[in-house]
């Protein structure tokens, strides 16, 4: 018997951003978004594409200003699925991790769907933007995202001299790392894969 899809549909309204994020973690990559801000937009279709999920952000911000309460309400929005469409997390691997390259760049990422949130980003990035997007705003969109979505999340930079190989790699290896994590484990059918019962 197939398992139903893992879907959730999120907005999120201040007076700042306008965000509607749509997730189905069992898709098959397809993504549509449009945050107004085209290199963050590649990064999360590098999220859909690699985690095997589908993706539909459509987000209203004040980039008059700047990318910041885009990027970190992203962030936030996007975890807050996350957690809507895991559910109780029964049957899931619940651990993933990837190693990416890109040219120059290797970056590794590491994810525990724990229920709790906690992040640790090492990546000196080599330049300070990236097409329209601040890379000092990578560590806000990953800090809403893990608060959001009760993950802990370990990010490392191992190597890189290009800014934007260094992001895509970390975006990539975040996805692979993401599916991993997500798989359902026919051997673990029903149980959460804890020790205390309960994540």
């Amino acid at each position: 018997m197939t398992e139903p899809h893992r879907i959730a549909e999120v907005r999120r309204d201040t007076a700042e951003t306008r965000i509607r994020v749509r997730i189905d973690l069992d898709g098959s990559g397809v993504a549509k978004l449009a945050t107004g801000i085209g290199f963050f937009d590649h990064m999360l279709d590098q999220l859909a594409r690699h985690g095997l999920i589908d993706l539909e952000i459509d987000c209203q911000g004040d980039l008059h200003i700047d990318g910041h309460h885009t990027v970190e309400d992203v962030g936030i929005t996007v975890g807050q699925a996350f957690a809507k469409a895991v559910g109780d997390k029964k049957g899931i691997r619940r651990y993933g991790h990837a190693y990416v390259p890109l040219d120059e760049a290797l970056s590794r990422v590491v994810v525990d769907f724990s229920g709790r949130p906690g992040l640790h980003m090492r990546v000196p990035f080599k330049a300070g933007m990236i097409g329209a997007l601040d890379t000092q705003l990578v560590y806000e969109f990953f800090q809403g995202f893990v608060n959001h979505a009760g993950v802990t999340l370990h990010i490392d930079n191992l190597f890189g001299d290009n800014a934007h190989h260094q992001c895509e790699t970390v975006f990539k290896a975040f996805a692979r790392a993401l599916r991993m994590a997500l798989e359902r484990d026919p051997r673990m059918a029903g149980v959460i894969p804890s020790t205390k019962g309960s994540l």
